[in-house]
């Protein structure tokens, strides 16, 4: 794989490389700079896996790497101010290199007019009874997504609600310990595990509320995509979740592991219609306005101007 990126990086002479997550950040932009491009962008989504490195030489020696793939980069962009705290603070990056960018969704894929009938039409597609209350999970299968909380969650709310359907959208390595504890937890009868799935949002139609419990996360696009939807959301309060939305208008907030606290805000999005729609509509409105991938797009363009013309710059001089 070395081999051949470095042979296509050589062959086309690019003027500016933009390298997104770990892997392409550990292996693309050192290429880069072996070959001479001479502008080269890290776009950092999830830095904060790096707090949890302690013990595991898997991820120190990823996070040595990313170090120095950062020191060969002219510019970072940051996913959340989080992300860009911790590189500054914390791998001690200068804080002119690195700029702050959320992510973005595009609206257009997630058009929150529906046809009539499309919401039942998909509830009968995964098998979900019409008068379901459905709580949705979306995320991958692994730490991070905190699904053993969902899970938990879930069966207290079954006790509140006999007609409530959990779906978990995703796959990953604890797909198999999440099925066995839903089992063990009284409600595998009652969770369904959809695997990947590619339209979110026919996903986001058959569910009442998102749940989205995770330990730390970047710029929430599950998220964003779910409130551009109109669709009320329960997520953590965590990193780029809490800077961009706002506890008890946007969404509801909560400590990743106050369990509790999770059932009762579930509980009160399920119970009361008027709060689910306030949620909705004002999370919608805060997705449209600051987080469409439109935005997005024109703030990166318009770095890529500025460190390119920063690169004539030097040349010139």
């Amino acid at each position: 794989m070395l081999s051949r990126l470095y042979l296509f990086l050589k062959r086309n002479p690019y003027d500016l490389v933009h390298s997104h997550l770990l892997w392409s950040i550990m292996m693309a932009t050192p290429m880069a700079a072996l070959c001479g491009v001479p502008v080269r962008l890290n776009h950092e989504q999830v830095y904060d896996f790096a707090r949890h490195v302690h013990g595991n030489e898997v991820l120190l020696g990823n996070r040595r790497r990313r170090r120095l793939s950062n020191r060969l980069c002219h510019h970072i962009i940051a996913g959340s101010n989080s992300i860009r705290n911790f590189a500054c603070e914390v791998e001690n990056i200068t804080p002119e290199k690195v700029s702050l960018i959320y992510n973005a969704v595009d609206l257009e894929q997630l058009s929150p007019q529906r046809a009539p009938g499309e919401r039942e039409r998909w509830r009968r597609t995964w098998r979900i009874p019409e008068d379901s209350l459905v709580v949705g999970g979306i995320g991958r299968l692994d730490p991070q997504k905190n699904f053993p909380m969902f899970l938990e969650v879930a069966a207290a709310l079954s006790k509140r609600f006999p007609q409530a359907m959990f779906v978990i959208a995703g796959d990953g390595k604890e797909r198999d310990s999440l099925e066995a504890l839903a089992q063990k937890l009284g409600i595998g009868r009652k969770v369904l595990f959809l695997g990947f799935v590619k339209e979110l949002r026919e996903l986001y139609l058959v569910m009442d509320v998102l749940l989205f419990p995770s330990l730390y996360e970047g710029t929430p696009l599950t998220i964003f995509g779910a409130l551009a939807m109109g669709l009320p959301v329960v997520a953590s309060k965590v990193d780029g979740i809490a800077e961009t939305l706002n506890d008890g208008e946007d969404a509801l907030l909560v400590p990743p592991q106050d369990k509790e606290l999770f059932v009762h805000q579930v509980s009160r999005v399920l119970q009361d219609q008027n709060l689910a729609q306030q949620l909705a509509q004002t999370g919608q409105t805060t997705v449209f306005k600051h987080y469409s991938a439109q935005a997005m797009v024109t703030k990166v363009e318009a770095l890529y101007l500025q460190l390119l013309g920063d690169n004539k710059s030097r040349r010139e001089n």
